[in-house]
């Protein structure tokens, strides 16, 4: 068995700790504006409201749809606390592809916000806490 340097191991676990296990479909990556003309960025690291609402991601659950982030620490709402992204696919809705919700966004930690129950995605129009999906469509950045 090799063991490796202190540094390396370290590197190792810090790397490890900061990856995000999966990946966010290609679908909802990239620069998008919603229905009330708010732009948005949105990588596997973070989901970006413009201009200056930042939620690094911490969990991705696409089984389920949604991601859990923790709001950066300079947003004006909730700063350093959890936020629940969920999100739903739309057919024949063009320009928009996907739509989200801010299902959960005080949490605080991610453990308290996984087994949220208030989304329907079957209703769009009404299924994020009574209110619409955000709908996304794809801009140029």
């Amino acid at each position: 068995m090799k063991i490796l340097p202190l540094s390396c191991t370290i590197l190792a676990l810090l790397f490890l700790s900061c990856s995000t296990p999966q990946s966010l479909p290609d679908q909802i990556l990239g620069n998008f504006e919603d229905d009330y003309g708010i732009r948005y960025e949105i990588t596997n690291h973070a989901f970006t409201m413009r201009p200056n609402s930042i939620y690094h991601i911490v969990e991705i659950n696409n089984d389920q749809q949604f991601l859990i982030a923790q709001n950066d620490a300079n947003n004006k709402y909730d700063p350093e606390l959890y936020t629940r992204i969920d999100w739903v696919n739309f057919e024949d809705m063009q320009p928009f592809q996907w739509g989200f919700c801010i299902s959960a966004y005080n949490a605080s930690s991610p453990d308290s916000i996984k087994s949220v129950k208030n989304i329907n995605r079957e209703a769009p129009k009404t299924g994020c806490n009574g209110y619409p999906f955000s709908r996304m469509k794809p801009i140029q950045s």
